[in-house]
């Protein structure tokens, strides 16, 4: 059998807000958007830091760190679900913002233990600030990310 799909023929990277190609403001999912495939990708280099870490520390920094970095993305996607209700949006975004300050207070525990360098340690907090910041832009202007299906 042979497999008809056609490749997607827009090769421009991703745009650097949180927006994805050619779609205006709307996104068609969470996962379009910048901010989160920023914090998925910090989870996932979490979650690879945190593997050769001590298993004493399995049932707590260890499982603290990827549940809070993993709850970033998991609470954008539950804001996304939740645009067409302005208080729960920004609610859900408020989750996702201090989950993402829970996961730069691990960095540090994990920095001060000796389980990452200064250097690990410095780029995965940058990369954090940065989802930070834009979930504060969005917390700042929920509007443009809201569905106004007639119902509010």
């Amino acid at each position: 059998m042979t497999d008809n799909r056609q490749p997607p023929t827009d090769h421009r990277p991703p745009t650097t807000d949180n927006r994805p190609p050619n779609t205006g403001n709307l996104a068609r999912s969470a996962a379009d958007l910048e901010v989160y495939k920023r914090a998925y990708r910090l989870a996932m280099e979490v979650f690879a830091a945190s593997k050769t870490w001590p298993r004493e520390e399995q049932f707590s920094l260890t499982d603290q760190i990827r549940r809070s970095s993993r709850a970033v993305c998991a609470n954008l996607r539950e804001s996304w679900a939740k645009r067409r209700y302005p208080n729960h949006f920004v609610s859900k975004l408020t989750d996702a913002d201090a989950e993402n300050a829970e996961t730069q207070t691990w960095l540090d525990f994990a920095r001060d233990c000796g389980y990452i360098s200064d250097d690990t340690h410095a780029r995965l907090l940058g990369e954090s600030k940065r989802v930070g910041r834009m979930l504060g832009t969005m917390l700042k202007q929920p509007d443009g990310f809201l569905v106004d299906d007639g119902r509010r």
